[in-house]
């Protein structure tokens, strides 16, 4: 069960909160709706239930709130507005990148395409997605952990009623496996339609919480909807002769062209019509709101927002989450409280007539060797909507898109269990790097670049060996492969704020420390990858060309093959570090680019200006301090390392990546999270 308890936002300028006290809870096994017209702070109430939003209240997801949830995603799965990604990721590779960060196998990725219809759409970028696709991918990121609650904001906005009702069905389908289902909408007859209890606010206050036949009872009445050029005449026509017949009919224009008309039938209105000579463009019987429209409706599903009280004037525009709500905005009065228990709403029934699935169930995948033990699941049993297991029967039938209900399965067997351990937030990280065309474009065009400025370097013999081989000309602040390297680690930070795909019910996920450890490891595996490409090509081309007398190994060639190592790595930790404090990748590569053209130039006066103490002789020094003894030839490379520091870059990147890793980790003291 789902509870909320005094949600209140925190105001801002002075202005009422977006919500303001707002207490309610979803049932399991129920599909719940938050109904509100647009500004009445239905997504702040969400955000606020996730902790994504400052302010007071409490929720508690089966007794507990969700940051005492061992796992977030195996107790509550988020969509909160459009699909986030990266638009040149494939479909598939966002559900496996999801999985790696929620700890659970690959394969849950290939079911939930099935379950959701986008199979034949796996290798489809997302940018390339319609609106109806993205939905259907965002709920199958929801049901990645197999969670107890889905929290979806506006999940069927936008979309055409045949991909509207195949959304229904997945969360119908969700909720009768003994799930919790909570959405928001603003449409008072598909919450009716859909949902087994609606909770309707106005201005980020409760109006009602009543079941869905209570709400369409004493909330909705049948009406005409009427589209016409001569919308007044009709109504004039249909008004005087109501009064004639003393009938209570009421005729609303609304929006020039649309008329709605109260306590009559589709028959009396175009036999008025017909008489007196007006042209119809549609007539139809529906379900609208109690009281008169005054907005104008959506083409789409044809329906009126939601109307002003009739015992209060004009409301004061109110702080929303979705902007300013306009000076008429709604709402449904309060009415009755809830029924006597909660009955599900038209249409909520599931897919009558059971018949077998063809084809044989998948096997289950291996357990991972870092799972840890399985946490107790004291929530109902109930079946998660993946693909079969032996023994499962999964039912379909003609004219619906979504599975029916599978039969239900042992407790035991119920879950997906997230594995636990360090390597989730690195399998994440390889499958994000990996995912995206970017970083194969990049790498090599650093590659093409440096064998290119090589070869011209070379030519020309006005420049060192080692710098020719690095492909660092005087006139360049850093080599191609370091600019690569940080470019690489700027993404790295840069696409997760541009586009965030971690899971919402995660709070503030990019600042976790695993993923930092992660993030931080990965780019330094691509920048030592890098440097030895680079360097290997680069050394074979100029042996292809030039021939390889001219091309003499230096003595000093382990300090320089470090040295180089370390310029790659510190460029692509100070781009990633840069990134993910100031939340874009420009910041993220301008700070690699400031290291040589503003910190070094100052390190480089510190460092060489009169001085009366040296450091010579430190490792021998630091060996007397160190307890244990190590091998004689550590001083050696100790003694490089500080050559290298010595260098006024390697002292800029040192200092620029203290500075850069400490703002990182008091940002996200401000926030504390665990991965």
């Amino acid at each position: 069960m789902l509870q909320a308890i005094g949600l209140t936002s925190t105001p801002r300028r002075n202005r009422p909160p977006a919500v303001d006290d707002l207490t309610f809870e979803a049932r399991p096994g129920k599909v719940t709706v938050l109904l509100g017209p647009p500004g009445s702070g239905k997504t702040t109430a969400l955000r606020l239930m996730l902790g994504l939003e400052r302010g007071r209240g409490v929720t508690y997801f089966r007794g507990r709130p969700l940051h005492r949830v061992a796992h977030p995603l195996r107790e509550v799965g988020v969509l909160l507005g459009d699909v986030p990604g990266h638009p040149a990721r494939t479909v598939r590779g966002q559900l496996r990148m999801l999985c790696a960060a929620a700890g659970v196998p690959v394969t849950r990725a290939d079911d939930l395409l099935g379950v959701v219809g986008l199979e034949s759409l796996r290798d489809q970028r997302l940018g390339a997605l319609s609106r109806g696709m993205d939905r259907r991918l965002g709920v199958a990121a929801a049901l990645l952990g197999d969670p107890h609650t889905l929290i979806l904001d506006e999940p069927a906005a936008g979309l055409s009623p045949r991909e509207a009702g195949r959304l229904h069905g997945l969360l119908r389908t969700h909720a009768a496996h003994g799930g919790t289902v909570l959405y928001t909408t603003a449409d008072a007859k598909a919450a009716a339609r859909t949902a087994d209890r609606v909770v309707a606010v106005a201005a980020g206050r409760l109006v009602a919480d009543q079941d869905a036949v209570a709400f369409a009872r004493t909330r909705l009445r049948p009406r005409v909807a009427v589209r016409t050029p001569h919308a007044t005449r009709l109504a004039a026509h249909l008004t005087r002769e109501a009064r004639a017949a003393r009938r209570s009919v009421e005729a609303v224009a609304d929006h020039g062209n649309r008329l709605y008309v109260y306590g009559t039938d589709c028959a009396e209105v175009g036999e008025a019509a017909f008489r007196h000579g007006i042209l119809l463009h549609r007539l139809a019987d529906e379900t609208g709101p109690v009281h008169a429209p005054t907005a104008p409706a959506a083409e789409e599903n044809d329906r009126p927002p939601a109307p002003a009280p009739e015992s209060a004037g004009p409301a004061a525009p109110a702080p929303t989450d979705a902007g300013p709500a306009p000076a008429s905005a709604p709402d449904l009065a309060p009415g009755p409280g809830p029924g006597p228990g909660p009955a599900p709403g038209p249409g909520s029934a599931p897919c009558p007539g059971p018949a077998p699935c063809p084809g044989p169930a998948p096997a289950p995948a291996p357990a991972d060797s870092l799972a840890s033990a399985p946490e107790p699941d004291t929530g109902p049993a109930r079946v998660p909507t993946s693909a079969p297991e032996p023994g499962q029967v999964r039912a379909h039938h003609r004219g619906h898109a979504t599975p029916c209900h599978p039969t239900p399965r042992t407790p035991e067997r119920d879950a997906v269990k997230p594995r636990r351990g360090p390597l989730r937030p690195l399998r994440y990280e390889l499958r994000r790097i990996a995912g995206v065309p970017s970083t194969a474009v990049v790498l090599g065009a650093a590659v093409v670049v440096s064998a290119v400025l090589a070869v011209l370097l070379a030519r020309f013999g006005r420049v060192p060996l080692p710098a020719t081989v690095a492909a660092w000309p005087e006139l360049l602040p850093l080599p191609p492969a370091a600019l690569g390297a940080g470019l690489i680690g700027a993404y790295s930070f840069g696409d997760e704020y541009r586009y965030p795909a971690l899971p919402a019910s995660l709070g503030a996920a990019p600042r976790r420390l695993g993923l930092l450890l992660a993030k931080l490891a990965v780019t330094a595996a691509t920048a030592l990858l890098l440097a030895v490409v680079v360097a290997v090509v680069d050394l074979e081309v100029l042996r292809l060309l030039y021939g390889g007398a001219l091309i003499p190994v230096p003595g000093n060639w382990p300090l320089l093959c470090g040295g180089w190592i370390a310029l790659l790595v510190g460029c692509a930790w100070a781009g990633l570090l840069a990134a993910g404090v100031f939340r874009v990748a420009a910041a993220g590569f301008a700070a690699v680019l400031a290291v040589p053209v503003l910190i070094a130039p100052l390190v480089e006066k510190a460092l060489l200006g009169p001085s009366v103490r040296t450091v010579a002789g430190l490792p021998a020094r630091l060996r007397e301090l160190a307890w244990p003894r190590g091998p004689r030839e550590a001083d050696r490379w100790v003694d490089g390392a500080l050559r290298v520091m010595a260098q006024p870059v390697g002292a800029a990147l040192a200092l620029s990546l203290t500075a850069l890793l400490c703002a990182f980790l008091f940002a996200g003291m401000r926030r504390r999270a665990r991965w």
